[in-house]
């Protein structure tokens, strides 16, 4: 395509300015051209790490899961603890480094539900954690979030950068974007740049997400190429229905920054007892033989590829595939294991062999 008529694209220009417009990008790029040797000698401040290793300024992160197994006690429970500056407690791959700046943005649930959350998450305010909440703020000024729309998503990231937020959770992605094609790759073109916008800015972002009919994140996979993790939330086979709170298990599908083996699969509860002020939030590892079993689940099928990723010995893996065997769950071809064909998936079953921990204050 000829370079007019790219420029005749428009962009809402004039056509006596586009010389001069063609003139300034050519400078902005041979200023930014850079040879290798050049392209060393830049210096950049290295991204700050937010929680352990999986989570840094600037990051695109996904929560996902089926329709009320806790998507949002997650989502605000993380939201809370970067902003007071204190540990969630799973392990050392889950330690806040810091204080943060937050901005949980909701736009599906009650907001006297938000309140309640907020409040029992915690017995004192966090004076860095903001919420903008789609009832109030239609209640406050009769309108209507819609990030579709690029003036919201502009004015989002002005007010992001004026008071300094670090990290901008969004819950969930269907509410806050109504019009958008979920099943459409192109669709996600009316947000990519908004979300590379952020991220130049060193805002890391959340997405809040569902999980479809077949388990995995609902809509096209596009959007998960920019994102630098993923989190997976399901319900335990043995799951005891909690009345006020939620139980799942959470695991990383995609972590970029650090090995999903630093990041096991953890088992997660929050509990609120009647008449209790706070709610009580409490995490247990899952033992090796579920992490074995996950492994297959997920289409793992030789002892080297298990061994790996489970940071085992090949002949501790050689063990954990015997005793599936002996159980029956487990087959063996050749070299390769498989899952047998009239067990059902086990969805992460959690009869760990470690203590369960106490709450986590």
């Amino acid at each position: 395509m000829a370079i007019e008529n790219i420029l005749n694209g428009g962009y809402g220009q004039s056509k006596e300015s586009l010389p001069d417009l063609k003139a300034e990008w050519l400078g902005l790029i041979d200023k930014s051209v850079k040879s290798s040797a050049g392209l060393a000698s830049i210096t950049m401040p290295a991204r700050e790490a937010i929680i352990g290793n999986w989570f840094k300024q600037g990051d695109l992160g996904f929560i996902y899961g089926p329709r009320g197994l806790g998507k949002t006690w997650l989502g605000m429970f993380l939201a809370r603890r970067c902003a007071e500056g204190v540990n969630m407690g799973a392990s050392p791959e889950w330690n806040v480094r810091g204080p943060r700046r937050v901005l949980y943005v909701d736009g599906e649930m009650p907001v006297d539900e938000i309140q309640e959350r907020d409040a029992t998450l915690s017995l004192n305010p966090a004076p860095w954690l903001y919420y903008l909440q789609h009832e109030a703020m239609f209640h406050l000024t009769g309108r209507v979030l819609n990030l579709t729309d690029g003036a919201a998503q502009a004015a989002v990231l002005e007010k992001c950068q004026r008071e300094k937020i670090e990290i901008l959770i969004l819950d969930n992605l269907s509410c806050l974007f109504p019009g958008l094609r979920e099943n459409g790759a192109d669709s996600w073109d009316q947000v990519l740049p908004w979300l590379l916008e952020l991220r130049r800015n060193r805002i890391a972002v959340i997405f809040i997400a569902h999980a479809g009919r077949n388990g995995t994140m609902r809509g096209t996979s596009r959007r998960e190429d920019a994102a630098v993790w993923i989190i997976s939330l399901t319900e335990p086979k043995d799951s005891v229905e909690v009345a006020q709170g939620a139980r799942f298990i959470a695991r990383f599908v995609k972590a970029r920054n650090t090995p999903e083996a630093q990041c096991p699969p953890l088992e997660w509860t929050f509990l609120k007892p009647p008449g209790a002020p706070k709610v009580h939030v409490t995490w247990k590892n899952l033992s090796a033989p579920e992490l074995f079993r996950e492994c297959i689940e997920l289409g793992m099928c030789s002892a080297k590829d298990i061994a790996k990723r489970m940071e085992l010995t090949p002949a501790r893996v050689s063990q954990l595939a015997k005793k599936g065997i002996k159980d029956g769950w487990l087959i063996k071809d050749g070299q390769k294991y498989a899952l047998k064909s009239d067990q059902p998936m086990a969805r992460w079953t959690t009869r760990s062999s470690q203590p369960e921990m106490p709450e986590i204050q």
